[in-house]
């Protein structure tokens, strides 16, 4: 069995995804704005704008899951914007993404780099059979390649920091069986999507996408369900992009 701690698991990519990975039967556990537990459901509630939030999620976490966790996926994430006249709102907005987009995943990554080391160590006991001690899959987005709106540099400045983070860890832990990846997904159908895609800037982002649609969440949920569990060790580093060919490379 697989244990699975996955960040924004409550709603939109996060949820798809916490779907897919009990579906595969691995043991997950979520978190989200506050606690929750259900039949096959245990999210431990963060605010992970708050310094320090990403190691006390990890130990509650730990806690939960046996005192062993084999993957981390760090799912959440904010796109507000930051406006650019107002000084302080533009500050504000830039510390709020820097710290849920980037902070905390780096501060859950160093927990789960540690962990694994522990328990793929020399005697490689707690490797599987393919060497892996753990794995890290981190959602970028396609705005850290192509950039964002105006409104929204600190979004992409952030991603483009985790796919720069991951790409460290994979070249800096390989050798220790720590494997990374980044899935970087372009407009995705969420809630919130529906509504903007309903709207006049709607036709443009389609028309802007050569499949000639947006990413359906599932897909992206595929996407981390595969790095999470199926991956070979020789794709890490790697990023996947998940964009309808909006943004190639």
């Amino acid at each position: 069995m697989t244990n699975i701690l996955l960040t924004g698991s409550t709603r939109g990519i996060g949820a798809a995804a916490h779907a897919a990975l009990i579906a595969a039967g691995a043991t997950v556990v979520g978190h989200g704005s506050r606690d929750g537990d259900g039949p096959d459901t245990v999210t431990i509630g963060a605010d992970l704008a708050e310094p320090g939030a990403g190691d006390r999620l990890w130990d509650a976490a730990l806690d939960r899951l046996g005192g062993r966790i084999d993957v981390l996926v760090n799912n959440a994430g904010v796109f507000e914007a930051a406006p650019l006249a107002d000084a302080a709102a533009w500050e504000t907005a830039w510390e709020r993404s820097w710290r849920i987009n980037l902070q905390a995943a780096a501060d859950l990554s160093r927990r789960a780099v540690l962990h694994f080391q522990e328990h793929g160590s020399l005697d490689k006991k707690g490797r599987d059979a393919s060497g892996v001690a753990g794995r890290i899959v981190n959602v970028s987005s396609r705005a850290a390649f192509r950039g964002d709106s105006p409104a929204h540099w600190h979004y992409a400045a952030a991603k483009a920091g985790m796919v720069a983070m991951t790409r460290s860890i994979a070249r800096a832990y390989a050798a220790d069986g720590i494997v990374a990846f980044v899935v970087a997904p372009g407009f995705t159908m969420t809630g919130m999507a529906e509504e903007f895609l309903a709207s006049r800037e709607g036709g443009k982002v389609i028309a802007d996408i050569p499949l000639g649609r947006v990413a359906s969440a599932a897909e992206v949920a595929e996407t981390i369900r595969w790095l999470s569990l199926d991956a070979p060790a020789s794709l890490t580093g790697a990023v996947l992009d998940v964009n309808g060919a909006s943004y190639v490379r």
